[in-house]
């Protein structure tokens, strides 16, 4: 089964959404580019007289190879996430404009990539510094914390179907379809992160949905928000340097102290559990987010080399299998591998 084709035009429907919200006037000569990058909306770029905006809409289906679909109520979490963190960190998401709950879209700023450069872009182009990396951490945790013991925020993103359809089904429970021997390991995990719920997630905390601006991080995609367990954050975001110190060798140190940093600047913020108690559940956590980009329904596109694939799964079992307690744990491990000359596809050493 192959991946929905991105659309080359709008919906009618769209153009009718900025009018009604006033962020165009009827007959305003408007441009509209997609946006390529996401799996699951339609995202454009409008280009209107001396002004450029942002629209997006939730599909129902996902633009991937498996069978993969979601509730397009997704997208009022979305924009409800992105309010919250307004509030808190301004500068870590784009401005809010207009927002349609029944259409399942909202308009946003739009962010110019000479501006605000894409940090998987850079990432891949060997264009790595550290200092991004901490200053997510930093910001990451400060959100967690801010919404942390909040039962009215619980109430409000008391989106386990969404979560469980986006992120315990495709990722965990679809990697242990895939993995026999390591299902009991990896569908307790899924137990475990569906059942905690302390502070308001983001869900997606992936180099391709962060925009690296003049006054720090930008997140967007935030879809999957969800009042749950706060280290899957994290390790989601590790595992992507991780993943990547495979592909970009000649950054590879760089990408190692990237995950230490974002990890370290994080657990400074956690102040709503024991420190050690979170840094355990993102470390058990990590290794099935690693297997899960080789054999889950997302695997990420840039591991092409199946010694590197091959590398991941070793990797990630030995660690599911004898789980690190600490973040700092599994990279060390992952660097250790790294250092066999044969361990993955590049042979070079850490």
């Amino acid at each position: 089964m192959s991946a929905a084709p991105v659309p080359q035009s709008p919906d009618p429907a769209l153009s009718r959404f900025l009018t009604a919200h006033g962020l165009a006037a009827p007959g305003e000569a408007a441009h509209w580019t997609p946006l390529a990058g996401g799996v699951s909306s339609d995202l454009w770029r409008v280009d209107l007289p001396g002004r450029s905006l942002c629209v997006k809409r939730a599909l129902a289906r996902l633009r991937v190879a498996a069978d993969w679909e979601a509730p397009v109520s997704r997208n009022a979490y979305e924009w409800a996430w992105m309010r919250f963190a307004s509030r808190h960190r301004p500068d870590s998401v784009p401005e809010l404009l207009a927002h349609d709950p029944e259409a399942g879209l909202f308009a946003m700023a739009y962010l110019p990539a000479e501006r605000y450069p894409m940090w998987k872009s850079q990432l891949l182009a060997g264009e790595v510094e550290v200092t991004t990396a901490a200053a997510l951490g930093e910001m990451l945790g400060a959100l967690h914390a801010a919404s942390a013991g909040d039962p009215a925020l619980a109430a409000q993103f008391a989106t386990d179907d969404n979560f469980h359809a986006l992120r315990i089904e495709p990722y965990l429970l679809a990697t242990a379809a895939a993995h026999p021997g390591l299902a009991d390991i990896l569908r307790s995990l899924a137990d475990r992160t569906a059942g905690t719920r302390l502070a308001l997630v983001h869900g997606d905390v992936s180099p391709k949905n962060i925009l690296v601006g003049p006054a720090g991080p930008v997140l967007l995609d935030a879809e999957c928000a969800w009042y749950g367990d706060p280290a899957f954050d994290l390790a989601f975001c590790v595992n992507h340097l991780l993943l990547k110190s495979l592909v970009v060798p000649g950054r590879r140190a760089e990408l190692l102290r990237s995950a230490r940093a974002l990890a370290e600047r994080y657990v400074r913020q956690v102040d709503w559990e024991p420190r050690s108690i979170l840094e355990t559940r993102a470390a058990s956590l990590l290794p099935a987010l690693l297997l899960a980009r080789v054999d889950g329904k997302s695997p990420v596109e840039y591991l092409t080399d199946d010694r590197d694939r091959l590398f991941v799964r070793t990797v990630a079992a030995a660690l599911l299998r004898a789980p690190a307690s600490t973040v700092t744990g599994v990279l060390d491990a992952w660097a250790t591998a790294l250092e066999t000359p044969t361990a993955a596809g590049t042979g070079h050493p850490a």
